[in-house]
């Protein structure tokens, strides 16, 4: 589940619908979809045929004309080369709708003078509308696999604003691996004291 902070004020906001009213008022589509249609590691092809209702449904809504998966683990060749073209503030020339079957990552937006991170995880569906300066980057287990819709394909470029606002954001996850692995300890509690 999304996680929805803004920085500069320190609020977290959790909670599906919560999420939804937040960013829905800075004019970000957020929905949380199912997960139980095909098995986390199934191929791109099953993943697109099990989600084809919405695939379709999503077309009609954005105008987009095509749908893709796309896998990124921390074995994708030139990682960090590609994740370099995504961590600066930019825009696109059209949508950016994701809906996330596995891994985790942030999105920033800059939206007036405020800036929203936006923990995006399984379940997750997140669009940003053309236009939105925004960055991207994966959290520490550099894993995402997620839907992508497309308008038109070459308009994904991305359109350096150069602001520099970025700089001043750390991406810290606060997902599942937060906390870190349980530790078992030999501290014991005596209830009869």
């Amino acid at each position: 589940m999304a996680v929805l902070r803004i920085p500069d004020t320190g609020e977290t906001i959790t909670g599906d619908a919560e999420i939804r009213a937040a960013l829905a008022g800075a004019g970000i589509d957020y929905e949380r979809w199912s997960l139980d249609r095909v098995p986390a590691e199934c191929s791109a092809d099953d993943v697109l045929r099990a989600y084809a209702g919405e695939i379709d449904e999503m077309k009609q809504r954005g105008g987009y004309v095509t749908a893709d998966v796309i896998d990124v683990t921390p074995e994708t060749p030139n990682l960090e080369a590609m994740l370099a073209h995504f961590d600066k503030e930019h825009t696109h020339s059209e949508d950016e709708v994701r809906f996330i079957l596995a891994g985790r990552g942030i999105f920033f937006l800059h939206i007036g003078a405020r800036v929203y991170s936006v923990e995006v995880g399984p379940g997750d569906m997140l669009r940003v509308p053309r236009g939105t300066t925004h960055w991207f980057t994966l959290c520490e287990d550099r894993r995402i696999r997620a839907i992508r819709w497309f308008q038109d394909t070459t308009g994904w470029t991305p359109h350096y604003t150069g602001s520099g606002v970025d700089r001043g954001y750390q991406p810290l996850c606060f997902g599942p691996a937060y906390l870190g692995p349980r530790v078992a300890t030999g501290i014991s509690v005596d209830r009869n004291p």
